[in-house]
């Protein structure tokens, strides 16, 4: 697959972020290509259908994790920039996806939760790589919204899964940076937004 640029800035939108964690953890979860030049007309992240799970008022918080929760752990960073590569300072992304087993939480706030992006435009999610279900890929849903402009719903996808193939919503240009690191994963995608 051709790599494209907002594959590696979405790889590098983890780059503000390493100053959080240890030397060791950085050198074995978050080493990343040189930041490449921004294109001061990149294309808008695409939309795709919010599906029927969406629950609205999802509490703030930047981790999903709860106790005696199962599946594999991940750290996904990233950014929310304008179409001319300005940073969006206090975005709103509210995000929600299956459990291990491709369950939904449908009566309460399970693997569900939002947040803000940093003045950088920056953000990090903990949660778990979400299980499949029937008909689709592995995925997550974000509503991801600039203050005061209009909400962007969309789905973010890992690379190389076979059912990317025969999933009818999947997009390539969703496809976050997946590393697999251990028994962890880090992922990365940077949104963009029309200004």
């Amino acid at each position: 697959m051709e790599t494209t640029r907002r594959r590696f800035v979405s790889l590098l939108a983890t780059l503000p972020l390493t100053g959080l964690f240890s030397a060791s953890f950085r050198a074995k979860f978050l080493t990343l290509p040189a930041t490449p030049p921004c294109d001061d007309h990149d294309e808008p992240t695409p939309s795709e259908t919010e599906g029927p799970y969406f629950k609205p008022n999802s509490p703030e918080r930047n981790s999903l994790l709860e106790q005696g929760m199962g599946g594999t752990r991940l750290v996904l960073t990233g950014r929310v920039l304008t179409t001319d590569c300005r940073p969006v300072a206090h975005a709103l992304l509210d995000w929600w996806h299956a459990d291990n087993e491709g369950d939904y939480d449908n009566r309460g706030f399970r693997l569900r939760g939002h947040q803000y992006t940093d003045k950088n435009g920056n953000f990090q999610l903990e949660t778990i790589v979400p299980g499949l279900y029937p008909g689709r890929t592995r995925h997550f849903h974000v509503k991801v919204q600039a203050p005061n402009k209009p909400v962007l719903t969309t789905q973010l996808y890992f690379p190389d899964e076979p059912g990317n193939r025969r999933d009818g919503l999947f997009n390539p240009r969703l496809l976050m940076n997946v590393a697999n690191k251990g028994s962890n994963v880090a992922a990365g995608y940077t949104f963009v937004v029309t200004s």
